[in-house]
């Protein structure tokens, strides 16, 4: 009987061994466990990965619904907002975009990349005075960054063209 508990145990005692020396997950060590925490590549990035290259290859409907998936996973993922406003700004989708502006605001309001797209989707509503005026913030952010002058710019040039709705050109 007493072989029987030293056998049994000591096959408990090396269950425990993962071969390296190092105790597996069932020991109490601290260092036995892998940190996982820096992981590049979740199953769940798919989409978001899938619909940034489509809206690069300027494919947005695709985009659209990748970030929509993207959203279904993590519906407070500023990442996969951004993305999908932006992809239903290209398709005209503003019922689609505004409410995510109107959430990526709370999540992040005050960041350049927030003020850039958000003032790009009121210059294709034909707002021009609100578009100008997240451009001006968002070169107020960073004026070295590049696409908030060029922006600016893109109004500037808009201001030129004829009307594209009623009352969307105002002295700005």
């Amino acid at each position: 009987m007493r072989l029987t508990a030293l056998a049994l145990s000591i096959i408990l005692l090396l269950s425990a061994c993962d071969g390296s020396g190092a105790f597996s997950a069932f020991s109490v060590r601290s260092d036995s466990s892998r940190d996982t925490s820096n992981r590049e590549y979740y199953k769940s990035d798919d989409p978001m990965i899938v619909g940034r290259v489509l809206f690069q290859d300027e494919a947005y409907g695709r985009a659209y619904s990748k970030f929509k998936r993207a959203l279904d996973h993590n519906p407070e993922d500023p990442a996969a907002l951004l993305g999908f406003a932006a992809s239903a700004d290209m398709l005209g989708r503003f019922d689609q975009s505004n409410p995510a502006y109107a959430k990526l605001q709370k999540l992040i309001g005050n960041r350049i990349e927030y003020q850039n797209n958000r003032g790009y989707s009121l210059l294709l509503q034909g707002n021009l005075i609100g578009a100008r005026k997240h451009f001006i913030r968002a070169y107020e952010l960073d004026p070295s960054n590049e696409r908030a002058a060029n922006n600016l710019e893109l109004l500037r040039n808009s201001v030129n063209y004829p009307k594209r709705s009623r009352g969307d050109i105002k002295p700005l």
